[in-house]
């Protein structure tokens, strides 16, 4: 394993803990991002627990393959919603410009994913 995917898995498992502990710690926040026909609280925490062990999984050795595949998975999930979130007229993360932004941010995070898989 490189240097640089050692990196990448220590700052990704530490966004990844981090963003799950988010969900837990303000969950409101994540409550336009999920479409109004789910249970808010409910699928809040159960991705925040996702995203949460998934970052844990980054920082070992026996599971950061599985975990980035994970991660990879789940930053595949969330395109849709982020893309709904661009069209809508007040979207959930806040302006159009950071909505819009984030669209080629998730795109990055899932190769960058992907190069943890592969290099796990």
């Amino acid at each position: 394993m490189s240097i640089f995917t050692l990196i990448l898995r220590i700052i990704f498992g530490l966004f990844f803990c981090y963003a799950g502990f988010m969900h837990f710690k303000k969950p409101r926040f994540f409550n336009g991002f999920i479409p109004n026909f789910l249970p808010k609280l409910v699928v809040n925490y159960i991705f925040g627990a996702l995203e949460f062990i998934l970052g844990v999984g980054l920082f070992f050795n026996q599971t950061s393959k599985i975990a980035a595949l994970g991660v990879f998975m789940l930053m595949s999930l969330f395109l849709p919603i982020h893309i709904w979130d661009v069209l809508k007229e007040k979207p959930a993360i806040g302006s159009k410009k950071l909505a819009i932004i984030r669209i080629p941010l998730q795109f990055l995070l899932m190769y960058l994913s992907y190069l943890i898989y592969l290099n796990s």
